[in-house]
Order: structure tokens, then C-alpha cells, then sequence
């Protein structure tokens, strides 16, 4: 169908049709004609790539000025922080899918109320007020929790803890951690080692444990061995596991990392929070 063709389509006819494709197709689309370009800049478009609860996004944000749902769409494709400094939410860009971060404080861990273990502290690389450092303990216990329908439908997601392991760590990698994700029916759990950063430490403590290593190897359930890569942001991060959020009804995904069975003592690491992103 040639150029002048398609202008002669109404324009709630055009966006109708574009408010059910994608950000990105609707992006291209307006190099289509004036008529796609007009509709494909309507808020009838832009609204249906919006979350549905977009308002609470927006008083939360509080300083956002924008005149139309093209313009909060982009917004919204930065980190906001919101749910009073403890959540950081974001659109990406080309799919519209839906972003969390947990932060330290919107997780459970235990034993982060006594300063003896945990220590909360500001960090420069942290988009949050607060991060939790471990001092040191014998149960290491985080867990995260949402609601699937603040998610996108239909999406594959993989929850992700942020961390970074600091100079004086110790006892990280004697035993690897068991991780889970969970959502109604479906459990994803899988084995990771809090790796040290420092190779020459690491090498000392398998040549002075690795027989307990191997020992207590056997406590665990089997997994990957997963270890943490570095991100652009100054963190590292934590693959805890992946599930689908189908959309048709609003479930809890529970989200966890433990170390409790190897008994020895460990600390060194800083918690940023947990990310809950789409896999593409």
C-alpha cells in the first residue's frame, strides 16, 4: 500500500491499531506518513504502553512535568525511586516492559536490625539512601517479595540480587548459597558462591579447606555454582533464578538467597537490593 493510500486511514483508525503493537513500532511507524506520525504521538497510543497504574508512579515521583503520555513514557524509562525511597521503577525503552529494583530495606534479612551483625550505611554507588553491609554471621538469610500484576503480562523475568563483596571479606566461598524464585506453582532454585574478589584469597582458602569445601558441598542441593559478574553501575550482581508472569492472576513472587548450613562464620558483603527484570 503506497504513501498517499495510507493517509486516507482516519487517524483514531491508525492508533487504534498502533496502541496494540510496541513503543518501537509505533516509533517507526511515524515515519510513515503525517497522519501515522500525528497518531502515532497520541496519548490513545502511548496510554496503552503505560502500566495501568501509572498515577501512583506518578505522585510518588512528584517532580515529573509532562504534557503529554508520549513524554511521561519517556520519563519513566529512567529509574524513578518510589515507596518512600525503598523501590526504584522503570519502563524499558523499546518493549514498555516493567522494571523493579527491591531495595535493602524492602527485603527481609536476617538479623539486620542488630548493628553486631548488619550495618546499615550510605553508598555513592547506590540509588538508594541506605545499603545493608554484613558484618559478619553464620545465617546468611535475604528474601524479596511483589506482587506480579505491578509486572508486565505474558514476560519472562529474572530476579537478580545486587552486591558488592568488600576488602575484608571473609568465608563467602567455603559453601555456595541456595537461591529460589518462585510464583504459584513454579519454583526455580539453583546453588551460587558469593565469590571474593580477591584471587589470592580465594586461593588460600581452597588449598587451607578444601576438604570441608567438598564436605559441606554435599549439604546443598545441587545447582550451577553460579557466581556474580560485574554490571555498568558499580555493582555486581546475582542471577537468584527466572519465572513467567502469565498476567491472569495477581500471585506474590517470592524471591531468596541462604547460606545457613555450612555453620562458619562470613561477612565482607554489601546488599543493594534485588532487581526483577524482563529477559529478552
Amino acid at each position: 500500500m503506497e504513501a498517499f493510500e495510507l493517509n486516507m486511514l482516519p487517524e483514531s483508525c491508525v492508533s487504534e491499531v498502533l496502541s496494540h503493537t510496541s513503543p518501537s513500532d509505533a516509533c517507526k511507524s511515524s515515519l510513515v506518513s503525517t497522519t501515522f506520525r500525528s497518531a502515532a504521538d497520541s496519548d490513545s497510543v502511548w496510554g496503552k504502553f503505560l502500566p495501568s497504574y501509572y498515577h501512583e508512579i506518578v505522585s510518588e515521583a512528584k517532580s515529573f512535568q509532562f504534557c503529554s503520555k508520549k513524554e511521561l513514557y519517556l520519563l519513566l524509562c529512567n529509574p524513578v525511586v518510589i515507596g518512600d525511597g525503598r523501590m526504584s521503577f522503570k519502563v524499558e525503552r523499546w518493549s514498555g516492559k516493567i522494571s523493579y529494583i527491591l531495595s535493602a530495606r524492602e527485603l527481609s534479612i536476617t538479623g539486620s536490625n542488630d548493628p553486631m551483625f548488619w550495618a546499615w550505611k550510605s553508598d555513592p554507588d547506590s540509588r538508594f539512601s541506605e545499603v545493608a553491609e554484613l558484618m559478619t554471621t553464620s545465617r546468611l538469610e535475604i528474601n524479596g517479595k511483589i506482587r506480579s500484576k505491578k509486572l508486565s503480562p505474558n514476560t519472562k523475568y529474572g530476579a537478580y540480587l545486587l552486591l558488592k563483596i568488600t576488602e575484608r571479606s571473609y568465608g563467602l566461598d567455603l559453601i555456595p548459597s541456595e537461591t529460589s524464585v518462585g510464583i504459584g506453582n513454579q519454583t526455580s532454585k539453583n546453588t551460587a558462591y558469593l565469590r571474593c574478589q580477591d584471587t589470592k584469597k580465594q586461593q588460600l582458602e581452597t588449598l587451607f579447606y578444601s576438604n570441608r569445601k567438598q564436605m559441606m558441598r554435599l549439604r546443598v542441593i545441587e545447582g550451577d555454582d553460579r557466581v556474580t559478574r560485574k554490571r555498568d553501575d558499580g555493582w555486581m550482581e546475582m542471577e537468584l533464578g527466572e519465572f513467567f508472569n502469565g498476567g491472569i492472576k495477581d500471585e506474590e513472587v517470592e524471591m531468596s538467597l541462604m547460606e545457613i548450613k555450612g555453620y562458619q562464620l562470613k561477612g565482607g558483603v554489601i546488599i543493594e537490593g534485588i532487581e526483577i527484570r524482563p529477559i529478552t
